[in-house]
Parts: structure tokens; C-alpha cells; sequence
């Protein structure tokens, strides 16, 4: 029910398919960069690995250097326009790879296009973050964070059934078409949003809290610090970046060596891998689906706990299984398992973030978030590749595996601890 009221909304139906065809184009175009990379380096002595980490630190550099003050303007912009400008941007930088620099000797330039592009990311996610209170009423928030959710769902099993076929037939020129394409798509659909949320504020409230923020930030670096202290003081907030950071730290202590994991166990290069994200993707997608129609009934945070009690257990189980077996049906039967038990957990948080930050301040606070899980994720990617070189790559996975259970446990007692302290406390 949840899910169809905000599909009927046409502002929110609009938004879901503006995400839906950014998002596939993303998977578009991260295989269009595999493609260029690994097309550049057959015949030369130098692997495509190295090349394939450039790109992605390309990607990332801009979480540090743009994201601390990107959620400042968001908040000070009109998100609607923030996100049509950059996709109108983005798509047109991505259109200058395969019709310029794509014959260029030196990846330089591209790695320039990356990183402006992924530039714009930085102010395109908090806002995109941020726009739904704008859309939808409050009772429909959950389901609205969870259709989103479900969006990044199905974009990740498209995108891996039909990024790889796209540019193996067409080649990376052809991804970087297709990607600068669905760019300029969703632009045109994110100018369709219509936004009764925010109309329903009166002007005078409006022109209040205009005079409020303009008295009390001077200037850019004023109000990143005062997100920076809005954030510390707020309990819930920090807690919920806390468990983000928690969880990205799992991610990245297993996202190179899985990778390498299932190359060397299934003795290919890209198949069962992809084979293998088809199986995480509707894993993610049915949890998302699942979790946006009942999990409104159970507490947020207990959700988060016992997703990574759960996703503890399935990690380890498939390290485990993938290593004696060798079975790719059982491999993606258990990635199928483990997606649907850790799919609720963005979801539960974003949901958080949303209840308890202040409208003029949720673009910050996604901001500090995304600061914050992009540092953890690098932080562990680069200490496990390292530790994978002496500790077998099975021990680092159901060790990640076990660490999450210990976690999620532990929060989940301490939870429950403080939930029946305070309700004791109230009866006193």
C-alpha cells in the first residue's frame, strides 16, 4: 500500500525514474571504463589493475575534497535545480570521452572528465537525498526510502546483465554514449517533479527561516562547522553514521578480495562475476522490497542490527561454501541470501537520517555521511588487498563475516539493554 501511494505521486514517480536511468547508466559507464582501461593495456607490459585503481581513486577523491562543503550549498540551493544542473553537466562531460578524448594516447584526460564528473556527484547525492521530504508526506517516507533504495536495486542486476553485453558489442565508446544518454533523460524527468511538501510551507515561514540562516552563517566554511557541531550534538545522527561506517568498513574489507576470490575459484575473469552480482543485485532488490512493505513495524535500529547479525552469517557461510564446493549455483543462491538480509540497512538509515535531521540541515548531514563511509571503505580496501597477500582470502572473508556478526550483536543487546533500562525508568 505504501508503495503504490507514492508511486502515484507524479513528483515521486518521476524521481524514481530519474534515478532508476541515472543509476543504469552509472553501471553503463563503470563497464565502459573497464573496457577503455583493459582495451588500452592488451599487448602492454604494465596490468590493467593499476590503471583500473586510478580510475576509481578518481572517483573517490571527490567524497574529500568537494563533499565537506557540497552539503552546504544543497542546503542553500533549490534541490530540484542542484540535481537538474548536474545531470545536464555530468552527461555532457561524459559525452566529451568517446568524442574526443577516447583517442587521445594519454588517459590523463579522462581521468580529468572522471573526476569533475564524480565532482557533481558530490552535490547531486545529498540532494537527491534531501528532496524526498519534499515530495512525499511524512507517512510515506519509509516506503518512499525504500522505493528509492529498491532503484539502486534494479539499476545493479540491469546493469549487470546488460552493461557488459553493451560494451562488448558496441565498446566503450558506445557505454560512454549510452551513459551520457540516460544523463540528459533524467534531467528532463527531474524537471517533472512536482513538490507539494514544499509548497505546503507558508512564505512567512519561509522568509523566517531564510533571515534565521542568513544571521547565523557568514559564510560556507560557518555552516560546514555548524553542520559539523549540529551533528555531534545530535545522538541519533551520529549513531546512524556510526553503524554507516561500520558497515562500509565491511564492504571495503571485502570488495577487492571477493573479487579476486571467485576469479581464482571459478577460473574466470568476468563471467562469474557478473554471474555473481546478478545474484547480490536480486538478493538487494527482493530484501529492499520486502523490508519497504513490513519493516515499518520494527524499530529502524534493531532492523540495522539484526541485518548484520544476518549478513555476518551469509558472508561467512559463502566464503566457506564457494571454498570447499566450487559450485557457482550454490555461490549465487547464497550472494542472492546475503543481499536480501543486508538490503534493509540503507534504508533503515536513510529513513533515520530523515526523521531526525531539520530540513535545512539534511544535506549536510548526508554529506558527513557520505565523508564518512567513503573514508571507512577506502581505509579497509587498502588493508585487506595488502593482508590478502598472506592470509588466504577465504580466512579474510569469514573473518569480515564473523566480525559483523560480533557487531551487529553486541549493538542489538545494547539496544534492547537501554530500550527496557528506559522503559523501567518511565514506570518508576
Amino acid at each position: 500500500m505504501g508503495f503504490r501511494r507514492s508511486l502515484q505521486n507524479k513528483g515521486f514517480l518521476a524521481f524514481w525514474l530519474a534515478q532508476l536511468i541515472s543509476q543504469f547508466g552509472d553501471r553503463i559507464n563503470q563497464m565502459a571504463l573497464v573496457g577503455l582501461v583493459t582495451g588500452r593495456q592488451i599487448g602492454a607490459n604494465p596490468g590493467s589493475a593499476m590503471e583500473l585503481a586510478k580510475v576509481l581513486a578518481f572517483t573517490i577523491i571527490p567524497v574529500f575534497v568537494v563533499g565537506p562543503i557540497a552539503g552546504v550549498y544543497v542546503d542553500r540551493w533549490d534541490r530540484k535545480t542542484t540535481m537538474f544542473v548536474c545531470d545536464i553537466v555530468r552527461g555532457l562531460l561524459v559525452l566529451t570521452i568517446p568524442l574526443v578524448f577516447i583517442y587521445q594516447a594519454s588517459m590523463w584526460p579522462i581521468y580529468g572528465v572522471v573526476f569533475l564528473a564524480f565532482c557533481l556527484s558530490r552535490f547531486y547525492v545529498p540532494a537527491k537525498m534531501s528532496i524526498i521530504p519534499e515530495i512525499v508526506d511524512p507517512e510515506s517516507l519509509h516506503a518512499a526510502n525504500s522505493l528509492a533504495t529498491v532503484t539502486g536495486m534494479i539499476a545493479f542486476v540491469m546493469g549487470a546483465l546488460l552493461g557488459g553485453l553493451i560494451v562488448e558489442y558496441w565498446g566503450a565508446r558506445g557505454g560512454f554514449l549510452i551513459d551520457s544518454g540516460t544523463f540528459l533523460v533524467s534531467a528532463l524527468l527531474i524537471s517533472l517533479i512536482s513538490r507539494p511538501q514544499l509548497r505546503g510551507m507558508r512564505a512567512g515561514e519561509l522568509m523566517a527561516a531564510g533571515k534565521e540562516m542568513a544571521s547565523a552563517y557568514k559564510n560556507v566554511w560557518h555552516e560546514a562547522r555548524a553542520g559539523v557541531v549540529y551533528i555531534m550534538a545530535n545522538r541519533d545522527i551520529r549513531y546512524i553514521i556510526n553503524l554507516m561506517m561500520i558497515l562500509f568498513m565491511a564492504a571495503g574489507a571485502i570488495y577487492v578480495v571477493i573479487i579476486i576470490f571467485i576469479q581464482e575459484s571459478f577460473g574466470s575473469v568476468t563471467k562469474h562475476l557478473g554471474f555473481m552480482a546478478v545474484g547480490l543485485g536480486v538478493g538487494l532488490f527482493l530484501g529492499s522490497i520486502a523490508y519497504g512493505k513490513w519493516g515499518d513495524k520494527k524499530k529502524h535500529v534493531e532492523t540495522i542490527f539484526s541485518s548484520l547479525i544476518a549478513g555476518g552469517i551469509m558472508l561467512a557461510v559463502f566464503a566457506f561454501a564457494v571454498n570447499t564446493f566450487r559450485n557457482i549455483w550454490v555461490a549465487q543462491g547464497l550472494a542472492m541470501m546475503l543481499g536480501f538480509v543486508v538490503g534493509p540497512i540503507v534504508i533503515a538509515a536513510n529513513t533515520v537520517v530523515h526523521k531526525v535531521a531539520s530540513t535545512e540541515m539534511q544535506g549536510k548531514v548526508f554529506s558527513a555521511m557520505e565523508f564518512a563511509i567513503h573514508f571507512a571503505f577506502l581505509s579497509t580496501m587498502l588493508i585487506s588487498s595488502k593482508l590478502s597477500e598472506f592470509v588466504p582470502r577465504a580466512w579474510i572473508l569469514m573473518a569480515v563475516g564473523g566480525l559483523f556478526f560480533l557487531v551487529g550483536g553486541w549493538g542489538l543487546w545494547r539496544y534492547r539493554r537501554g530500550v527496557a533500562l528506559g522503559q523501567q525508568q518511565e514506570e518508576q
